[in-house]
């Protein structure tokens, strides 16, 4: 899957640009604060529908603006073109067109752009709570799995219902009624949910566990493990699942009434990463998180290749001065087949680095000044 071009209009800093991008790599330069992350958030953007730096659209428009627009032009393995149109004025809703036609839900974008993004912020899957790794989880699964989308919709909506239930039956104990109904159709988005989450880690493990035995000379095992927020077992069937989920939340619903939420559920689950069968997040050193963390992302982007027989784009967000020079040079031998988009601040250090033909942006002031 390639970017070949992307427009910006009154995007962040940018008021005008447009870039051509080569198919390898594309080096995208300048001091701080200029808009190089930019251009990448907004092929991010492309792809899962949400910016990785914000929650609200209307941050994304350039100061004095009254709207922005993204085009990115795509051609996937099969050499189909396709255009992926974001526009949004303030205040109202993203509209997005996929080759000019308006799509009603931002799951129909999910599989028209693979992207995986990788920046120092990553090392918060580490060192982080369980919403940073459930997030990272998410968005990959979300990618690849239109359906998985779609249920972590479906989930919010109801946890949202049910949670304004848990609240009213105090004051209305003739609710209690209907507390039956809402665990049923929490059970049946919460199995699937789960299965997802379930083969996802058990895929990403296997993954990292080969790209780490290799980049640590078979001195560190890695492991990605879901820890599901109530007692499951590997062999557990949907049906199965979701019986086992209904009784843990009827377990639960005296502590639920008094905290007015619902304490268990997907929306509760975590993931342990693991070397040598010892928590990365407690006893882990820095060096060893960085390497954790490649490994995983490298894993991330054969996951993808696999489930959907194509390699997604690579964002790497100021991501070269993380890692010491025999990390860097792993990783560029690691996406020999992957378009690559690299944020920095220097291009002194790619001479050893790049293979194949690599296209160099300079940014000054939400502006490309000059293409190498």
């Amino acid at each position: 899957m390639i970017v070949k071009s992307l427009v910006l209009e009154n995007y962040r800093n940018h008021t005008n640009t447009r870039i051509v991008f080569s198919d390898r790599f594309n080096i995208i330069y300048g001091d701080n604060g200029q808009g190089k992350t930019n251009i990448l958030e907004a092929i991010y953007l492309c792809a899962s529908g949400r910016s990785h730096r914000t929650s609200k659209d209307s941050e994304l428009i350039k100061f004095g603006c009254n709207k922005f627009s993204i085009t990115a032009h795509i051609l996937n393995s099969s050499s189909l073109d396709k255009d992926i149109e974001i526009e949004y004025y303030d205040n109202q809703k993203k509209q997005i067109k996929i080759n000019e036609i308006p799509i009603k839900k931002i799951g129909a974008l999910m599989g028209n752009l693979y992207a995986v993004l990788f920046s120092p912020e990553d090392l918060f899957i580490v060192k982080q709570g369980p919403t940073e790794r459930r997030r990272f989880v998410d968005i990959t699964l979300s990618q690849i799995k239109p359906s998985y989308f779609y249920n972590l919709q479906q989930l919010t909506k109801i946890l949202k219902q049910r949670n304004t239930l848990l609240k009213n039956i105090n004051a209305n104990p003739k609710l209690m009624d209907t507390i039956d109904i809402w665990n049923i159709r929490l059970a049946e988005v919460a199995s699937s949910i789960i299965i997802a989450r379930r083969t996802f880690s058990k895929m990403l493990s296997s993954l990292a566990e080969s790209q780490h035995n290799y980049l640590t000379d078979k001195s560190e095992k890695i492991s990605f493990d879901y820890k599901c927020s109530f007692q499951i077992t590997e062999n557990n069937e949907k049906e199965q699942i979701q019986n086992q989920y209904i009784k843990n939340l009827e377990k639960s619903l005296s502590r639920d009434i008094i905290l007015g939420y619902t304490t268990i559920g997907p929306h509760r689950d975590d993931y342990d990463i693991l070397v040598n069968g010892k928590s990365l997040k407690l006893y882990g050193s820095q060096g060893q998180q960085r390497s954790a963390v490649l490994s995983l992302k490298i894993a991330e982007i054969e996951l993808v290749k696999k489930e959907t027989n194509q390699y997604p784009v690579l964002l790497l967000d100021d991501v070269m001065s993380e890692l010491d020079n025999n990390r860097q040079k792993y990783l560029m031998e690691s996406i020999k087949e992957v378009q690559t988009f690299i944020t920095c601040t220097s291009i002194e250090h790619f001479d050893n680095l790049l293979s194949g033909k690599s296209n160099f942006y300079k940014v000054v002031g939400g502006n490309i000044q000059n293409s190498l």
